[in-house]
């Protein structure tokens, strides 16, 4: 099956699911809205939980490139991060727009206008009132924070205090479930080119009202050969799942009340089925907790390519979703699964509140080889039902056309009140 989107040679980014770490009651609606995007184009899919399928609806344009978005907590609204920035280029227009979600039919309609930011985000959330959104960039690294106005349109920034400790190459920026802890993963950079490492860390601030202050700085070794990417929090609201990106590894930190987090990781997990063979370009990209706390879900990623015949071919590696059970009592995760993705560097994915139907945003268009010539492997969306026990079944896969461009960036889902 395949979902044609509109071909264009810039990004294609997807949003992902939307978890505030707190324990969540399954909605008791069916319908699913999905949102994919290429360049400045975000599509819309509906998902059928019954029978975990994908159909195809309306689009909306942003100014310029999707790079992620976040829904509001009453699902009303979505706020979407955009830029004619990307990897490797800064860009000179960067915005964040918010749309009305329709109730019914999940299409989406601007809803006042966009709000002008500083550079390239690489990451936007809302805060648990969803009375603020919270920008991360990566170059240079740093976090915003704006407001949101009562009938949900992008209001302006909040002023926040000089000297805020924001490391190295902000990627995700996260609110604790209490509100009154904000944490800015910072991943670093690994040593490449001659230039030695940046040490990455989790930036630990206090909240109130859309304020920052410093508040810690987790650095297990100092930083160095820690480059955490994405974190997501227990329902528990006793531990937070840590991805290190470089080191294809989960870790786990003990929740201090709603003040900061252990300096130390209580565990650390290989994601890979096969740890000791890690071809160039593997690494571990998003992480999401299902809703009841009992599983934690981890996206392996590999797209190095090597040169046949005059071509660049995938080198080889996992693109998988690697599935831990947790234990409840210890927050230790135990690997109980590592299903294919059935496509190239799974740099998103997202599951639907109600815990059963997981969707993964194969990102890349990549050549394999296929004996003695070479196969096009596209982008794609696939689809897997969650058993009760936490692991995946297959159900579906549609390929993604992306016009030979970086592809599938990002995707989500945000669930509508019943029709």
């Amino acid at each position: 099956m395949t979902i044609q989107l509109m071909r264009r040679c810039l990004p294609l980014f997807v949003l992902v699911s939307f978890s505030s770490g707190q324990a969540q009651t399954p909605p008791t609606t069916e319908h699913v809205a999905v949102y994919a995007s290429v360049g400045a184009e975000l599509t819309q899919y509906d998902l059928d939980i019954g029978s975990a399928a994908l159909v195809k609806r309306g689009s909306v344009t942003l100014p310029a490139s999707v790079q992620e978005a976040w829904p509001h907590p009453s699902h009303r609204y979505l706020y979407v991060a955009w830029s004619n920035g990307g990897p490797g280029a800064s860009g000179n227009q960067h915005g964040v727009s918010a749309f009305r979600i329709d109730p019914v039919s999940g299409a989406l309609q601007p809803h006042g206008r966009p709000a002008p930011i500083r550079s390239r985000p690489i990451h936007i959330t809302v805060d648990i009132p969803g009375t603020h959104a919270l920008v991360a960039y990566n170059d240079p690294s740093g976090v915003s924070v704006h407001r949101i106005a009562s009938d949900g349109t992008v209001g302006s920034e909040v002023q926040q205090p000089a000297g805020l400790d924001v490391g190295i190459y902000g990627h995700q920026v996260r609110v604790d479930p209490s509100n009154r802890m904000v944490i800015l993963v910072t991943r670093g950079n690994g040593p490449a080119g001659g230039k030695p490492e940046d040490p990455g860390a989790l930036k630990i601030f206090g909240y109130n009202d859309g304020v920052l202050t410093n508040r810690a700085s987790i650095a297990p070794g100092g930083g160095f050969n820690f480059q955490p990417r994405h974190l997501d929090f227990h329902a528990s609201r006793k531990w937070i799942f840590v991805t290190l990106e470089r080191q294809n590894k989960l870790q786990v930190y003990r929740r201090l009340n709603d003040e900061t987090i252990a300096p130390e990781p209580l565990f650390t997990k290989e994601t890979l089925t096969d740890p000791s063979h890690i071809p160039p370009g593997q690494v571990v990209a998003s992480i999401h907790m299902h809703p009841n706390g009992r599983f934690v879900y981890v996206a392996n990623r590999a797209s190095g390519t090597e040169n046949f015949n005059g071509q660049r071919v995938f080198v080889g590696g996992e693109n998988s979703i690697a599935v831990f059970a947790i234990n409840q009592d210890t927050g230790e995760p135990a690997l109980v699964q590592n299903i294919d993705t059935r496509g190239m560097h799974p740099r998103t994915f997202a599951i639907d509140p109600s815990g059963r139907v997981l969707v993964v945003g194969n990102q890349m268009q990549l050549l394999v080889r296929d004996g003695n010539s070479v196969r096009t492997v596209p982008a794609s969306l696939t689809v897997y039902r969650i058993r009760g026990d936490g692991k995946l079944e297959f159900a579906h896969k549609y390929d993604v056309e992306t016009g030979g461009g970086s592809g599938l960036f990002w995707m989500g889902l945000v669930p509508l009140p019943a029709n």
